[in-house]
């Protein structure tokens, strides 16, 4: 395919790297400004669900409690020991 449009484009070396250069430039153009505002919708990258761990503050200067209260147990789906080294020992 690029040795047809090689080909097909005019005027010698020059004008064939001209031409090169405007379709890529175009067609980065079509895709910037037309294909991806178009499927941005589309597109689940808006959709993030992370929290920051850093509480909130009520508008009386008090945290803001989630859903759940904070004295309740979360059981985590992994092991939070199992990276962790032993603390360094102090030495003499």
């Amino acid at each position: 395919m690029y040795a047809f449009i090689w080909r097909k484009l005019p005027f010698g070396l020059a004008g064939k790297l001209a031409g090169s250069v405007l379709l890529v430039v175009a067609t980065v153009a079509l895709l910037w400004y037309v294909a991806f505002p178009w499927a941005e919708p589309l597109l689940p990258f808006d959709d993030v669900q992370v929290e920051s761990g850093v509480p909130a503050e009520s508008g009386d200067g008090g945290p803001v409690t989630q859903d759940t209260p904070a004295d309740e147990e979360h059981e985590l789906p992994y092991d939070t020991d199992q990276n962790n080294s032993a603390p360094p020992s102090p030495s003499r």
